[in-house]
């Protein structure tokens, strides 16, 4: 066994097909296939499934490849470590970032990070919490911008931003003419919600206090949207109300931002931080990225005081 078999194996966890596997590994598909047939070998098991397409892994194989991602992990944080203390800052960093934040934050990120000129390659990726969370264990994931506090055990939070919530009204619904939302008082099934992987949707919930209001009378949702965007767009051409944060809100057209309103008696906030691993070693590779992000919002965000407003998820 060595290090080059556990790189092909999660290579092809990944990409579920030898060719691609292979391709991205810079190798022959027949190359990969024998070292990884050897491997099997050695081991005794199968690791994949070859009888379906696109291929898996077996059971035995789940946790085989688990454990080669993280001593591929480990072997990369020696020379990391080693970097780290000549003060050598290079190579490239995993985002991954939530879809709530990813449409407002990333194009401002990425311009901020093109014009540092540093030594560190900036590779973005869009996903969900859960799965983030699962690549920052796994080590896929170097850091990821999400929704916070998670007070997860092995994971680290830096927080970066507060963004305030907003009720999005339709201009053909009866509470347009209002100022401010009283969310105690609305009816709960004029709230257009996002899908229930999104983490944004528990903090609407909570906000609404729909799972109290659910026990008086049934919980009717139409519809579950994908992204901020097409709850807007719904509720444009609907009647009701969505609750958005302040990013989202920020890039909105003039016209848009009439349909605004504050939310009445509650200042509500969501936490953003940079979520890493606590096996992350490169602490000065993560404060540059950290500078990076921080550059990329409004200061008027960024306090620290406004923490006491945010919601759970």
């Amino acid at each position: 066994m060595n290090i080059q078999q556990l790189e092909y194996m999660v290579a092809v966890d990944n990409y579920r097909h030898f060719a691609k596997a292979a391709e991205s590994s810079f190798v022959t598909q027949p190359t990969l296939s024998m070292m990884i047939q050897k491997l099997e070998e050695e081991l005794g098991v199968k690791i994949f499934d070859r009888s379906v397409q696109p291929v898996k892994p077996t059971e035995i194989g789940k946790h085989i490849i688990g454990q080669a991602r993280i001593t591929l992990r480990n072997f990369k944080q020696i020379k990391e470590m080693a970097e780290n203390e000549r003060n050598i800052v290079k190579g490239s960093f995993q985002l991954g970032v939530i879809p709530t934040i990813a449409p407002y934050l990333v194009p401002e990120l990425l311009n901020k990070q093109k014009s540092n000129h540093n030594d560190v390659k900036l590779i973005l990726r869009e996903s969900t919490t859960n799965n983030l969370i699962e690549g920052l264990l796994n080590g896929t994931v170097d850091g990821a911008l999400m929704a916070t506090p998670l007070n997860h055990p092995q994971l680290i939070e830096y927080p970066v931003y507060y963004e305030k919530f907003y009720a999005y009204v339709s201009p053909k619904d009866k509470i347009y003419n209002e100022t401010e939302i009283d969310l105690d008082s609305i009816d709960i099934d004029s709230v257009w919600l996002l899908e229930s992987v999104h983490c944004l949707r528990g903090q609407i919930e909570r906000l609404c206090q729909m799972k109290k209001k659910k026990d008086k009378k049934e919980f009717a949702v139409n519809y579950e949207a994908g992204s901020i965007d097409t709850l807007i767009n719904v509720v444009d051409h609907n009647s009701g109300l969505t609750i958005i944060p302040e990013m989202s809100a920020m890039s909105l057209s003039e016209e848009k931002q009439g349909n605004l309103r504050i939310l009445k008696g509650m200042p509500a906030y969501r936490e953003v931080s940079l979520v890493i691993s606590k096996e992350y070693v490169r602490k000065a590779m993560l404060n540059i990225i950290l500078d990076t992000i921080r550059e990329s919002v409004p200061q008027s965000m960024q306090n620290k005081k406004l923490k006491e407003y945010i919601v759970d998820l």
